[in-house]
């Protein structure tokens, strides 16, 4: 069953596939909604008191009336779009419309009162700011190319001038330092960690401003690659926790996560650290991998994280002469996205420059930007910037308050 999102302002917007199931309840639509931060203030939009109203009718139409801090909120488009996102993961809802409101001057009191006492007050309960989109890079099982995935998307999307971190969460099988090319331990100051970096050509602009990739990893913290972590749970999710509260990631545009294969302590950590957090999901054509990958699935929608998309690897094999011949079988991809009512977003064939540049620190992406490979993860990167996670655009909503409070009290 398909269905499309309510826009008066986009009568073409795209339509989506309704995950099949009973209608949500308000209070699971209000869970959901707990992981649409606001990117200024940097908390939920249910704790700042933004959600006003939510209904669900039978057939699974949400409403969900919104009150912005100004009526002409130049946010109000990001806050649309990422309410909508959000619902949508949910099963049963049919459609999504978003209502808008405007605060009280009590309600406003009170929201420029909890800004100014948590930027004085309270450090942010991790270092990620809260304008960087948040995308973590999950598989059902291990082999399937998650880490090979989430570094050439990295530098894709850093090779069109942007910023991207990489947090290596893959504690025990940690790989991206080498797939990478980075090597040295982490330094830092002021009981802060610095993230080691890497610099990557302008592709899109040759000649614009070059992009940087800011990658944290176990692997900067062992004396040799080759050292067994033999870590439990809770150590585990402490580690991550580390990695998201002590470390000086500054202004990123992306953070992309390499999650472990599964649905252990890290993935339950996460949803509780970064609620913000999307996640794509990597299998292959595999009638297996792609049954396993449904339940991490399944667990992100339990944590109230929204699937993205569904990214198939090693789809084909691409030969000398340009012919493709499915080694895995095909159409794994497809069935797990039409299973889990997300969108299929790739499909990256195999090329031996994938894997031999994982191995040399040179990903196919920067290595051989046209091959089928490079190209087909270019595809990726700005179909997720354009379409399904693109980037907060920080007009000043908050600060128009603070402005209008300043000038009030000068007077």
């Amino acid at each position: 069953m398909t269905f499309r999102t309510p826009d008066p302002d986009d009568p073409g917007a795209p339509v989506h596939e309704a995950i099949a199931g009973p209608p949500p309840n308000p209070d699971e639509v209000r869970r959901m909604l707990e992981g649409v931060i606001d990117p200024e203030l940097g908390a939920s939009i249910v704790d700042l008191g933004m959600v006003k109203d939510v209904r669900v009718d039978d057939g699974g139409a949400v409403t969900v009336k919104v009150a912005l801090t100004t009526a002409g909120c130049p946010l109000r488009g990001q806050i649309k779009s990422d309410v909508e996102s959000k619902v949508r993961g949910l099963r049963g809802v049919t459609a999504v419309d978003v209502e808008y409101g405007e605060m009280t001057q009590e309600e406003r009191s009170a929201v420029m009162q909890r800004a100014r006492w948590e930027a004085k007050e309270n450090a942010p309960d991790t270092m990620v700011p809260s304008s960087t989109r948040v995308l973590a890079v999950a598989s059902g099982k291990g082999g399937v190319g998650k880490s090979s995935v989430t570094v050439n998307l990295a530098a894709a999307l850093a090779a069109q001038g942007r910023t991207v971190g990489v947090l290596d969460a893959d504690i025990w099988g940690f790989s991206v330092p080498r797939m990478l090319g980075v090597e040295g331990r982490l330094g830092g100051s002021d009981g802060k960690i610095d993230p080691n970096t890497v610099e990557v050509p302008n592709l899109d602009e040759p000649g614009g401003p070059p992009g940087l990739i800011k990658v944290i990893s176990m692997g900067f913290l062992v004396d040799d690659e080759g050292t067994a972590l033999m870590w439990r749970g809770l150590i585990l999710s402490k580690a991550l926790e580390q990695f998201l509260t002590d470390v000086r990631w500054g202004d990123m545009d992306y953070l992309l996560i390499d999650m472990p294969p599964g649905t252990g302590d890290i993935q339950m950590a996460l949803s509780r650290l970064l609620p913000s957090t999307e996640m794509l999901v990597v299998t292959t054509p595999a009638l297996a991998a792609q049954k396993v990958a449904v339940r991490v699935a399944d667990m992100a929608r339990r944590s109230y994280l929204k699937v993205v998309g569904v990214l198939e690897n090693m789809s084909e094999f691409v030969a000398p002469d340009g012919s493709r011949h499915p080694i895995f079988g095909e159409g794994g991809g497809a069935a797990l996205a039409s299973q889990i009512g997300a969108p299929l977003i790739g499909r990256v064939p195999i090329e031996p420059g994938v894997s031999a540049g994982g191995d040399t620190g040179r990903p196919a992406v920067l290595d051989d930007p046209e091959g089928p490979a490079g190209s087909e993860f270019r595809h990726v990167a700005r179909r997720i910037v354009d379409e399904l996670l693109p980037p907060v655009d920080l007009s000043s909503c908050t600060a128009r308050i603070f402005e209008i409070a300043e000038a009030n009290l000068q007077s």
